[in-house]
């Protein structure tokens, strides 16, 4: 089986930074597009940050320049450094990654971690 673990999440202020992790277990033989998305309260679940096998990068517009999504393949961990973080960004983050396990690709989710963005 595979796991996605998130963690890295919590209470910070506008204009602080959190750095959330994302590790995938399991007997996993290879990793594609590993992403980042996000649910705030009584809205529908966004997608935030993409980094492909490769190593490039696709953001949405409102975090351009404020989030940077980064993967360690050895580790099989994905990272998401977010900066000058705004109320706005008060959410559920989850991570979801396209893996290949026993021969088949599928699409694997987190449990979700909360950060929320307060004075």
């Amino acid at each position: 089986q595979v796991q996605l673990v998130e963690s890295g999440g919590g209470l910070v202020q506008p204009g602080g930074s959190l750095r959330l992790s994302c590790a995938a277990s399991g007997s996993i033989f290879s990793i594609g597009y590993m992403r980042w998305y996000r649910q705030a309260p009584g809205k529908q679940r966004e997608w935030v940050a993409t980094v492909t096998s490769g190593g490039s990068t696709f953001y949405v517009t409102s975090v351009k320049g404020r989030f940077t999504i980064s993967r360690d393949n050895a580790k099989n961990t994905v990272y998401l450094q977010m900066n000058s973080l705004e109320p706005e960004d008060t959410a559920v983050y989850y991570c979801n990654a396209n893996i290949q396990y026993a021969s088949r690709w599928s699409d694997y989710w987190g449990q979700g971690t909360q950060v929320t963005v307060s004075s």
